[in-house]
């Protein structure tokens, strides 16, 4: 399971040209998901998540998780973070899970990190187009895998 972490001013997730739904202050999670995943993953990635120390503190350093501040989530599915550029310059998705497989765990993981953080989730809409738009704050990007555990 990959999670590409943005810290956000504000993110939006709009479908079709109508807004899905948005996020103040906090963080956009780009979520993929691969066929190997199992709830272990999830348990990992939403606890490195909750306490990851991206935002900054009164003396301007990044010492403070999203529930310090008691920040917002967004979490998207993005099957793309899991794409193989090793042979070719067309990208294949073969290790990225199947709806099937993807689906109820993309929502448990929504579920954990809610039981986790003590925060609302917002999300997009599993396999849709959607439109993003967000502010990156910094800007701050992580990535972080759970099958190397960084």
């Amino acid at each position: 399971m990959r999670a590409l972490i943005q810290r956000v001013k504000k993110a939006s997730v709009s479908i079709d040209e109508i807004r899905h739904s948005e996020t103040g202050t906090g963080m956009l999670i780009l979520l993929g998901i691969e066929e190997a995943d199992t709830d272990a993953d999830i348990e990992w990635l939403c606890g490195k998540i909750s306490k990851l120390r991206i935002f900054d503190d009164e003396n301007g350093v990044m010492n403070l998780s999203v529930c310090d501040i008691s920040g917002e989530i967004m979490v998207v599915s993005q099957f793309t973070l899991h794409a193989s550029t090793k042979k070719g310059n067309r990208p294949s998705y073969i290790k990225a899970a199947k709806p099937e497989t993807a689906i109820p765990l993309y929502e448990r993981f929504v579920d954990f990190l809610k039981k986790e953080t003590k925060l609302k989730i917002k999300t997009g809409i599993f396999g849709a187009i959607m439109d993003i738009t967000l502010i990156n704050d910094g800007p701050v990007t992580i990535m972080i895998d759970s099958k190397n555990k960084e």
